[in-house]
């Protein structure tokens, strides 16, 4: 009942904290002796970006609450689909542990994959879709493994295939 009710500004909250954690952390990180662009640089900006997203995501769900606090009726809110995010905690987990291992390319389209067809509504897990998901994985995967090979002078886990791209 209360986390229905102030489910939005809990989260907020709560990746507002973990993103200022990961500023701090980020911070710690040494400089670089190679480059200019530290260890601390990504980081740094994903810190910033989810602390920015969080605190957007608090302040409409404090003025939508404001708005509507008594129409809200707890019992209409969606149900929690609680096997979708146990799925999607599981693959986070088996992907962190397969990254290195396997190598960035083959376990991202394996876990973007799987992840999204995990959060794809019921009604649309059909062929079409499937194949809509698998250019997008590819496509995506491609696009920041090139950027932070090319772009950001990162290289990537190659696990068991070394590719020379």
């Amino acid at each position: 009942m209360f986390f229905k009710k102030y489910g939005d500004i809990i989260v907020g909250i709560f990746f507002m904290v973990l993103s200022v954690v990961l500023i701090v952390a980020a911070k710690q990180l040494p400089p670089s002796a190679v480059m200019e662009i530290g260890p601390d640089f990504m980081p740094l900006v994903i810190g910033v970006f989810t602390f920015v997203l969080a605190a957007i995501l608090t302040v409409m769900s404090i003025k939508n609450f404001k708005k509507n606090a008594e129409s809200i009726d707890p019992d209409s809110l969606p149900k929690c689909d609680y096997v979708r995010v146990l799925a999607s905690i599981i693959l986070v987990l088996i992907y962190v542990f397969i990254l290195q291992p396997v190598g960035f390319i083959i376990s991202t389209l394996l876990f973007l994959l799987l992840q999204m067809f995990v959060l794809s509504p019921d009604d649309e897990r059909d062929a079409k879709h499937l194949v809509r998901l698998v250019i997008i994985d590819v496509i995506f995967t491609m696009i920041v493994f090139f950027l932070f090979r090319y772009g950001f002078k990162i290289i990537l886990p190659a696990g068991i295939f070394t590719i020379n791209i």
